[in-house]
């Protein structure tokens, strides 16, 4: 059987490649990138992650920093100064609980069919599900109770325009 073709060559020395910029970009390759903006900027390189983590107030270990009861009790390492732990950098939970506590955007929405065929179905029957499951627009033939249940989601997705909806529908059985 042949042997692969440069098994048998000497190993010879590159003198054109640079050594130590080599290793500064493997080093680079091989450091994780943090993606939390604020523990990035205060980051220290030549800190341990539990030392780094301990100085922003940060637990390293979860099981450390709210202990499950057993006969050992667990402590975060953290900095002591007079036998008190002190966080160097607190600003790091100050600024990570503002971004917490930033009201969430939300992201996902019906499809425009969607709405359009909640909307014809209270329109046209209130909440009489029986009579929306037999109605020529429900293509997909959904039952009264998946019918329900997009009309129920509308209402999540849309509070506003389902109550208006729902007050032009009364409107108009009042006028009636």
């Amino acid at each position: 059987m042949p042997k692969a073709k440069g098994k048998n060559r000497r190993k010879k020395f590159d003198y054109n490649s640079n050594r130590k910029k080599l290793k500064r970009k493997m080093l680079k390759k091989a450091t994780p990138f943090i993606e939390c903006a604020q523990m990035r900027k205060v980051w220290d390189d030549k800190k341990s992650v539990a030392q780094n983590l301990a100085d922003m107030g940060l637990a390293s270990d979860p099981n450390c920093a709210v202990p499950i009861k057993k006969n050992k009790q667990y402590k975060m390492e953290t900095a002591l100064i007079n036998g008190k732990p002190v966080v160097i950098k607190p600003y790091v939970i100050n600024e990570l609980e503002a971004e917490a506590n930033l009201p969430k955007v939300k992201k996902t929405t019906l499809s425009r069919e969607l709405i359009d065929y909640v909307r014809h179905m209270i329109e046209n029957y209130k909440d009489n599900y029986k009579a929306m499951a037999r109605d020529e627009i429900n293509y997909y033939q959904d039952t009264p109770n998946q019918i329900k249940r997009k009309i129920e989601s509308y209402r999540c997705f849309y509070p506003d325009e389902y109550n208006a909806l729902v007050d032009s529908v009364q409107e108009k059985m009042d006028v009636s």
